[in-house]
């Protein structure tokens, strides 16, 4: 009844018929919803005829920031930005319901929004593969159905997974699941891009009393004394400046009278963290703290060992 409301305040009319195959109700259902809503003290008035519906007076006042066009374009924005990746026929029918809020008058600004302000949550170069997966993923949560798939660990080790899946997660520029283990009988964060083989189960379970929140503040945030936080000191060549200013934030910067950019920054250590200083290549050195220095020098020495010309001639 709010939304019929809504769209009365945002309609001159609107027939009994359009409510009803909006709402996927009777028209008899209807015509009992607007009922109750006379009741409520809102005064709609039933328009006789080819163009006849129902409408609010138009001397009513009523406060129409329940929702407004600004409210709209925002919820429109975001929820076409998540059915980019999820192709979801619920959200479609979501969206396309707000829209229709929009007042005839303001669909050139409907327009206009939606093409400066754009939210895409897949990363460049995601293909269709990713996005199947990530939409299996989607309905096994919404379904509360099994999911299973081989999965390979940061070891390189390829185990079998039974998961009750619960959250999808989308954390710079990477999808993760988090699930209850079948195998593990514990909570797990599995990382979509080291997921293989993912099949639907037509079984289903009943979903467990936690939340992805929890189990953040838990065995995640950087404030637990669970995880080893790393807080690097880097010297960066004024060649990759541009990059570094993409990824890092101003404030994280300091820029040296030589060209070199000073980074600070702290992260959660795990082999992520080595392999985004190796990236840099020659333009990047580790000053603190001195034991990453090493593990960096460990790493570029058996890199080193790997292009020495005797070793490629061996391999040949």
């Amino acid at each position: 009844m709010l939304a019929i409301i809504v769209i009365l305040l945002n309609k001159d009319r609107i027939s009994a018929r359009d409510l009803a195959e909006k709402f996927e109700v009777s028209i008899r259902t209807i015509y009992r919803d607007i009922e109750a809503i006379n009741l409520a003290g809102i005064p709609i008035i039933s328009y006789q005829g080819n163009n006849g519906g129902f409408g609010i007076m138009e001397n009513y006042k009523i406060d129409r920031q329940v929702l407004t066009l600004n409210d709209m374009l925002a919820i429109l924005s975001a929820l076409k930005g998540i059915n980019i990746t999820l192709e979801d026929r619920k959200l479609d029918t979501a969206i396309e319901k707000i829209s229709s809020l929009v007042p005839k008058d303001k669909k050139e600004d409907l327009d206009r929004h939606l093409e400066q302000f754009i939210i895409d949550i897949l990363p460049w170069g995601y293909g269709k593969r990713q996005k199947d997966q990530i939409k299996v993923i989607h309905d096994s949560i919404i379904s509360n159905r099994l999911l299973l798939f081989v999965y390979r660990n940061s070891k390189g080790e390829k185990i079998e997974r039974t998961v009750e899946p619960m959250t999808l997660i989308f954390k710079g520029y990477c999808w993760f699941l988090f699930s209850y283990c079948r195998i593990r009988r514990d909570f797990r964060i599995f990382r979509l891009s080291r997921m293989r083989n993912i099949r639907l189960l037509d079984k289903g379970f009943s979903r467990r009393k936690a939340s992805f929140q929890d189990y953040y503040r838990e065995y995640i945030n950087p404030d637990e004394k669970k995880v080893n936080i790393a807080h690097l000191v880097l010297k960066f060549s004024p060649k990759v400046r541009f990059r570094v200013e993409d990824y890092f934030d101003e404030e994280q910067i300091r820029i040296q009278d030589s060209g070199d950019l000073i980074v600070r920054v702290s992260f959660p250590e795990d082999k992520w963290v080595y392999s985004m200083i190796l990236s840099y290549g020659e333009n990047v050195e580790v000053l603190e703290p001195a034991y990453i220095r090493k593990i960096i020098l460990k790493k570029v020495k058996k890199i080193e060992r790997i292009y020495k010309p005797d070793n490629m001639v061996s391999q040949v």
